[in-house]
């Protein structure tokens, strides 16, 4: 039996079941000539450490579409619940070869 037509550019996403999310408060962006590479990690109170729980590594391609997609998402979600607003002090830090930023 033929398989239905499928428009152009849809593919279809599968989401297991089981899947358990992941929050991130920090994130640590590393790179070289070929990739880009994101560490999520947890930063607690009163814990000196940030523990990395998903390491995401992509091509520079994928990591600009990555960043256009959050922009036009953030720009959408602005315009239905307002500014989200970062504060002087987040905590905002730009190393030589890695960005982290918390909240």
């Amino acid at each position: 039996m033929a398989q239905p037509a499928q428009p152009p550019n849809q593919i279809n996403i599968e989401l297991p079941a089981d899947l358990e999310a992941t929050y991130s408060n920090f994130a640590i962006i590393n790179h070289s000539p070929s990739e880009i590479v994101i560490d999520f990690a947890r930063l607690l109170p009163n814990f000196p450490t940030a523990k990395v729980h998903a390491r995401i590594v992509m091509t520079p391609l994928n990591a600009k579409l990555l960043l256009r997609a959050l922009q036009d998402n953030l720009a959408k979600y602005e315009e239905r619940f307002g500014e989200v607003r970062v504060p002087n002090d987040a905590g905002f830090e730009a190393p030589e070869r890695s960005i982290g930023f918390k909240h």
